[in-house]
């Protein structure tokens, strides 16, 4: 399988004059970009090895030994930065779980129906939705609430679902 990767941040833009780049973090503390120390790229590539950083609103600014100019920093402006998903910590409770480790769980409903897999996780601005791809037809979408996702079985690798037409 490959190496399972997991958005982090965003260049966005230069900062000051030396080839400083401000990142927007996606992560709860932005100082773990700077912790993580080797981001990739989508394709699993190395993208930055971070030097050092500092946090700022909203993201963290860093140096990196692969941008050494202005000019260098401001033309990865929108990279998209990951990391290894065996980079991050494990949770710390049994019951946690990050958002990434449902990608690929089986979804069925609380009488064993296979509804599909977890296909990918978004969040459009009204809250998290998963995309549940059945075995046969289009994907769909179901909003990752207690009432439409009432169980997470991390490990016996699937959630327990609630058909969208019966929540209503």
């Amino acid at each position: 399988m490959a190496e399972r990767l997991i958005l982090v941040g965003r260049v966005a833009g230069a900062f000051g004059v030396k080839g400083e780049l401000r990142i927007s973090s996606y992560t709860e503390d932005p100082m773990a970009l700077v912790r993580y120390r080797v981001l990739l790229r989508e394709d699993g590539a190395k993208a930055l090895t971070l030097t050092g950083g500092r946090p700022v609103k909203g993201g963290v600014i860093v140096r990196a030994d692969e941008v050494p100019t202005r000019e260098a920093a401001e033309a990865l402006r929108g990279l998209r930065l990951h990391v290894s998903r065996d980079a991050l910590p494990p949770p710390e409770d049994e019951d946690e779980f990050y958002l990434a480790d449902l990608i690929g769980l089986l979804a069925e409903t609380a009488e064993g129906e296979v509804l599909g897999r977890v296909k990918s996780i978004h969040d459009f601005g009204a809250g998290d939705l998963l995309e549940i791809q059945p075995p046969e037809g289009p994907s769909w979408w179901l909003p990752f609430t207690r009432e439409a996702v009432p169980e997470v079985r991390i490990a016996e690798g699937k959630v327990i679902a609630v058909r969208p037409e019966e929540t209503e």
